[in-house]
């Protein structure tokens, strides 16, 4: 962040500062998850397909739910 800060606002800050600021209001801007979007040209086609499948599957169907994430296990959850 310092050194975001230099480059684009040119406002010069050590890290310990910033750390500081982060500290002192409870921000942990680490710990926040991030979210990609695809670069696909058919991606949206792609999530009206999947999400109308949840708002309305064919009937009888059954509807499973799959995210792939490497290094979690899979809990099961009550």
């Amino acid at each position: 962040m310092a050194n975001y800060l230099r480059r684009t606002e040119r406002v010069s800050v050590s890290w310990h500062y910033v750390a500081k600021l982060w500290r002192d209001n409870d921000l942990r801007p680490h710990r926040q998850g991030t979210f990609k979007l695809s670069r696909d040209p058919r991606f949206a086609d792609k999530v009206a397909d999947v999400v109308g499948l949840y708002l309305d599957p064919p009937g009888g169907a059954v509807v499973l739910s799959v995210d792939e994430k490497t290094q979690i296990q899979a809990l099961d959850r009550s």
